[in-house]
């Protein structure tokens, strides 16, 4: 099987395009903006029909798009999570490889949700910022395109390469800095906030599997279950062997919490408001219903978030 990669050296992609490649059976070409890929191409700006030419000459049997912003204006993520997948679609139309789409989605497009609920791929999508409505847009091109494909809205993502500016990765690194200065306290503002973490890894197979299915539609890829961040943290906190104690900023008066982590103690003592640590458009909480992963893939998650959380603070501390 020939599968066309775009996005390989991304956070998700790098562990996509292992996986892959440990199939003795796939064919991997890896398209991106990066000089190591094996086609530059930049689907922001590339044409179509310059991408139609590259399809009919390597004519792959499935293309998985793991390309896109997380960050950015509005303008910026429509460029490259919106306009990116209308090129893609536009180009597979044209190519007579009729190859298989494997968009890679995101738990965003939902928007928030009922604390306690678990979310199927049967409810509204009601993205709350710019992030989660350029992915959506680009679900429904896909939906809308008339091809063989599937879309994979994958929750939150943790574990190796999570990037230092998320939540866990600021986490990860608050800590490690603590560790470093002998710091015994640090500060973090939003510990609240619950999400469905899933490990890369566990993505990557997800992948794989739609690669080789004939499921089309959206399909949900999380571990099924909400998790605190200060409950995360306590884990992190307890893989690291930090003994210090967190201060919740925005949290209930006087909560003081063992063995958990934040923002670094800042002067003057009375720390000023931090931001909102998901701001995702997502609210206090989501969980994704991946029942239908299991049953349409015969996926299921294999790592827990204890390591993750251990990958994640093994590169943290790795740090100089």
């Amino acid at each position: 099987m020939r599968v066309l990669l775009i996005g390989a050296n991304g956070y998700l992609g790098r562990f996509v395009a292992d996986r892959l490649l440990a199939d003795p059976a796939v064919q991997l070409t890896a398209l991106g903006r990066g000089d190591d890929a094996d086609v530059r191409f930049d689907l922001a700006t590339g044409s179509p029909g310059a991408l139609t030419r590259f399809l009919d000459a390597v004519h792959p049997g499935v293309v998985v798009n793991c390309a896109g912003a997380t960050r950015g204006g509005a303008r910026d993520l429509t460029r490259h999570n919106t306009v990116a997948v209308a090129t893609v679609c536009e180009a597979l139309r044209r190519s007579g490889c009729g190859a298989r789409l494997v968009q890679i989605g995101c738990g965003a497009e939902y928007g928030p949700s009922q604390p306690g609920s678990s979310t199927a791929e049967d409810a509204v999508p009601r993205p709350g910022g710019p992030y989660g409505v350029s992915k959506l847009a680009a679900t429904e091109l896909v939906l809308g395109s008339g091809l063989d494909a599937v879309v994979l809205r994958v929750f939150s993502p943790a574990g190796p390469g999570t990037p230092a500016g998320s939540p866990l990765g600021r986490l990860a690194e608050a800590m490690r800095r603590a560790m470093q200065s002998g710091d015994g306290e640090l500060k973090l503002g939003g510990l609240g906030a619950q999400r469905d973490f899933v490990d890369v890894r566990d993505v990557a197979r997800a992948v794989h599997a739609a690669s080789l299915s004939a499921a089309q539609g959206v399909i949900n890829i999380g571990s099924g279950r909400a998790v605190r961040l200060r409950d995360a943290a306590a884990i992190l906190a307890r893989v690291a062997g930090y003994g210090g104690s967190l201060q919740e900023l925005d949290g209930p008066p006087g909560s003081h919490l063992r063995a958990t982590i934040g923002h670094p103690r800042t002067e003057p003592d009375h720390a000023a408001p931090v931001a909102y640590p998901y701001p995702d458009g997502c609210g206090t909480w989501q969980q994704a219903d991946v029942r239908t992963a299991r049953d349409r893939l015969g996926w299921r998650p294999r790592i827990n978030l204890e390591e993750s959380l251990a990958d994640i603070w093994m590169e943290a501390a790795c740090r100089i």
